[in-house]
């Protein structure tokens, strides 16, 4: 199935005055849920909307949300903003076994700009994935396991990174937020659990167990965008 996903309309002025009400707001801006038009549209490449201080609030904001969630990353479309800006960080410490088996590891925080990925190699991992904008539910996604990263530092240094395990995970989901990609679009729906379902049947390290119980396999599914 081949999917067209619209580019935001928004202009500067517009994603601005986005941008100035949550920094002039007295407390943090709630994320928004699956429906809203940000995160169906491909956001606009930041080409200086925003000054470098509303950009450096903005981020510790985001930052802020992310945590307060909490979440492993948060991109711009999920504050309502159209803008290709993500924030990733994930120092929550899980069972040893479990890290070993998805390759997580701890990621430092990152701000990113602009971001494009391009997988490397054959091999792909497939788990559980949920996302703050589709509160309550979770999916199994098989992602590529390595890529490599192309993005823009907050101060304008063009950077690629290669990014593997988890971390490529993480890299990935906030990246397709960028592009109107939600999780779903990727994911094997027979997975589809919600968070108490999943913790009564299939909280486990893989997904095996919860392959076998719903019927699904762990291939690369959803969309292909046109």
């Amino acid at each position: 199935m081949t999917q067209s996903v619209p580019q935001t309309a928004a202009g500067a002025g517009h994603i601005r005055e986005i941008v100035e009400r949550i920094l002039s707001a007295n407390s943090l801006p709630p994320i928004v849920q699956a429906g809203h038009p940000a995160l169906r549209q491909r956001a606009a490449d930041f080409d200086g909307q925003l000054t470098e201080d509303q950009l450096g609030r903005l981020i510790g904001i985001m930052r802020q949300v992310m945590h307060e969630a909490p979440g492993v990353g948060l991109a711009a479309p999920q504050l309502g903003i159209p803008l290709r800006l993500a924030v990733l960080e994930d120092q929550y410490g899980i069972d040893p076994a479990a890290a070993a088996l998805r390759n997580r590891s701890p990621l430092d925080f990152l701000a990113i700009l602009n971001p494009r990925y391009t997988p490397l190699g054959q091999g792909h991992a497939a788990f559980y994935e949920g996302c703050l904008s589709l509160n309550g539910l979770q999916a199994v996604v098989a992602r590529p396991e390595s890529v490599m990263l192309e993005f823009l530092t907050p101060d304008g240094a063009a950077q690629r990174r290669e990014f593997s395990g988890w971390q490529a995970r993480i890299v990935q989901h906030e990246t397709d937020h960028l592009d109107g990609i939600l999780y779903i679009d990727r994911a094997q729906l027979r997975s589809l659990s919600s968070n108490a379902e999943y913790a009564a049947h299939w909280a486990e390290a893989g997904i095996s167990k919860a392959r076998e119980g719903l019927g699904f396999d762990d291939g690369p599914a959803g969309i292909s965008l046109g």
